[in-house]
């Protein structure tokens, strides 16, 4: 008598998106300061990337960081693809310390920059955040979606560190090497989580998402919302890490 094999389970598919560009994309350190919003271009930089999830047809959820230019981030997105935002704490910006709100040209010059860029696994932000605790709090995250979303497809706007950590981890590399990852302002990064090692589709892109092979036919979501409405907590503003 044949042995029936069952059926493995599919993967959930975090598309991880870094939010658009801002007044201070490159020039500060803005950490988790409240009041910076999306420019004009971080704006269009979301629509392109709502865009390019659309085109998936198969986005269950949305979730975002607290920090305004994740959020105006996801609800661009939202608008797009339909499915509302929640807000999870565990897609924080890392938490910068006494750096927050530092030119980048003035950080750049000190001694610790070169521990942040090659030995991040050794540092911690002047009273705040290691990147190990931040390493600790995305794998925490990224396990808490995968079972809440077994089997679907999901994004996450976060901030470039965050991203790299993401990455970095799928990856199974060492966190000393995150920084060798770019992660451009609305790239879409996108890591296939199943029984066996993560599996990453894309890094930082922004080109077509379609020859993934991740959309699917249908899916199921916490929010029956129609692709073709706008999700009331999902309000646009106009107004970088």
């Amino acid at each position: 008598m044949a042995r029936t094999v069952p059926d493995r389970p599919k993967p959930t598919v975090i598309c991880f998106v870094r939010h658009g560009t801002t007044p201070t994309t490159g020039k500060v350190l803005p950490g988790r300061a409240k009041g910076l919003h999306l420019s004009e271009k971080g704006i269009a930089e979301a629509q392109l990337a709502g865009q390019r999830l659309a085109q998936l047809g198969s986005v269950a959820a949305i979730y975002a960081s607290p920090l305004e230019r994740a959020r105006e981030t996801a609800a661009e997105i939202s608008r797009l693809v339909g499915r509302s935002v929640h807000v999870d704490r565990g897609l924080y910006e890392c938490d910068f310390g006494d750096w927050t709100g530092e030119p980048l040209a003035k950080l750049s010059k000190l001694p610790e920059w070169q521990t942040v860029l090659r030995h991040p696994s050794g540092f911690r932000f002047p009273n705040g955040e290691s990147f190990v605790e931040m390493q600790g709090r995305i794998a925490g995250t990224v396990e808490k979606l995968r079972e809440r979303h077994r089997g679907e497809v999901i994004v996450a706007v976060s901030h470039a560190d965050v991203i790299k950590v993401a990455v970095t981890d799928a990856l199974g590399v060492p966190l000393d090497l995150m920084q060798r990852t770019v992660i451009s302002p609305c790239s879409i990064t996108v890591v296939s989580y199943s029984t066996g090692p993560p599996t990453v589709l894309a890094v930082n892109s922004t080109g077509e998402l379609a020859n993934l092979g991740i959309a699917r036919s249908s899916v199921t979501s916490d929010d029956q919302t129609s692709k073709s409405k706008t999700p009331q907590n999902a309000t646009r503003t106009t107004s970088k890490r």
